[in-house]
């Protein structure tokens, strides 16, 4: 295990997480925005709408390994309702996002990532988002304001998600680093840690919610380091080859 120049992280349940997730809660707060509502819709419209558009045809999308992004499915389930806002399309995602999936620091993150720092260990981020990596961005800045990520990247910025490689690979691009140089860490055993091995990169599991729990039926099919707390992390840097 060679001590890395950089790692990167996943976002959803590693660095943050989400209590829950309510569509119905983000757009009646979207809907407070509003400055055209010609034909007086309802949030059960919006709501029936939003089958169609995400359900129907958006969703779809990501079965196929690809990412449709949140700004666009808007644009068009409140084009066709003929709805618009006072808000730009990035100001819609926040307020959307915000009401509908508030987040929390996940358990020593935050000491974790200052303790990455002062060993001057390089940091970034890629998720499987439909967000952006600005609306991304605002959030981590937020939540982690002492974070030093170098960049940000969602699936909803370059139209793959992960396991695809090239997500990976543009990463490495930005980071201008070789992939031995570099761990990554997430929580989805395929997405995060198989996708990450796929493009040489070293995977680390973040499993805090199976700690003393039977281990998931869905193991990585390649090698990883798995940790249940994120100084586990910072154990094994101590035991990396440096």
């Amino acid at each position: 295990m060679q001590y890395p120049k950089m790692i990167l992280f996943d976002y959803g349940q590693t660095l943050l997480g989400e209590r829950d997730f309510d569509p119905v809660r983000g757009n009646a707060e979207l809907l407070r925005y509003a400055v055209k509502n010609p034909h007086g819709f309802t949030l059960e419209d919006v709501r029936r709408a939003v089958d169609v558009v995400y359900g129907q045809h958006a969703g779809a999308v990501r079965t196929l390994g690809y990412e449709i992004p949140a700004q666009i499915v808007d644009r068009t389930l409140y084009a066709w309702l003929g709805i618009e806002f006072s808000l730009t399309p990035l100001e819609m995602e926040m307020v959307f996002w915000d009401a509908a999936a508030p987040a929390v620091i996940m358990p020593g993150a935050d000491e974790m990532l200052r303790a990455l720092q002062a060993r001057g260990i390089r940091t970034g981020v890629i998720s499987n988002l439909a967000w952006s990596g600005a609306a991304l961005t605002q959030r981590l800045q937020r939540l982690l304001p002492e974070n030093q990520f170098e960049f940000v990247l969602t699936s909803s910025d370059y139209f793959l998600r992960k396991p695809n490689r090239l997500l990976f690979e543009i990463a490495l691009q930005k980071s201008g680093l070789s992939a031995q140089d570099v761990w990554f860490c997430g929580d989805n055993p395929q997405a995060d840690i198989e996708g990450a091995a796929a493009a040489g990169l070293f995977p680390v599991w973040y499993t805090p919610a199976a700690a003393g729990r039977d281990v998931p039926q869905t193991m990585p099919q390649c090698a990883h380091l798995r940790i249940q707390s994120w100084d586990a992390l910072l154990e094994a840097l101590d035991r990396a080859t440096r």
